[in-house]
């Protein structure tokens, strides 16, 4: 494990090829019962660049009417959201640091020329649990700063099967991803990165 910034824990090759395998298949079993699809940002309606869904009790969505948000059904199914297989409820248990579940894990899929600016994840009403991270597929290069914009930012390359834990201190760190690095992993059929995030959302 390595400290990136205070409350920012980053733990190269947490998963091995084997388990990254295995963490993909339940990945397709969500997104075959919850499709990926295109978010939009509030106000604007511009499309994100990535496509995404979430598993768990709870998602995080957004569009142009309502912004962001999380809710407990699918925005195109209307479906509750797939369980939280059980190898992320694994990985919260031995590196969150947290003595309740995660409610949802959004799972992001960044194609060759995907990007996520930076951003602050606040739309949970429960700031002190972590948002643990994981990576799959092309290697990305993530981009975090301080709980200013306005602060230092540094950069990592993170690859497939990396995990980092934005907690305590961090919990509210800037963070994005300013590219993605095509071909760099076998993991996925073509090009493109997988990050799934867990947070728990609700206080109690």
């Amino acid at each position: 494990m390595l400290l990136l910034a205070p409350g920012i824990r980053y733990f190269p090759d947490y998963f091995n090829q084997q388990q990254q395998t295995v963490l993909l298949e339940n990945v397709r079993a969500v997104v075959a019962a919850a499709p990926l699809y295109i978010p939009a940002m509030p106000r604007t309606g511009r499309e994100m660049s990535v496509r995404m869904t979430n598993c768990g009790t709870l998602g995080w969505v957004t569009d142009k009417e309502r912004g962001y948000r999380y809710q407990a059904t699918h925005p195109v199914t209307h479906q509750p959201w797939p369980e939280i297989p059980q190898q992320l409820l694994e990985l919260w248990q031995s590196i969150g640091n947290y003595p309740q579940p995660p409610e949802a894990c959004l799972i992001n899929f960044y194609s060759e020329t995907a990007k996520m600016g930076l951003h602050q994840d606040r739309d949970e009403e429960n700031l002190e649990a972590p948002v643990v991270s994981v990576s799959l597929g092309d290697a990305c290069l993530f981009r975090f700063g301080g709980t200013n914009r306005k602060d230092a930012s540094q950069s990592i390359k993170l690859s497939s099967g990396d995990v980092v834990v934005l907690g305590g201190e961090g919990r509210l760190a800037f963070h994005g991803v300013d590219r993605i690095y095509p071909g760099t992993s076998t993991l996925l059929k073509s090009t493109g990165r997988i990050n799934l995030t867990l947070r728990r959302v609700t206080a109690s």
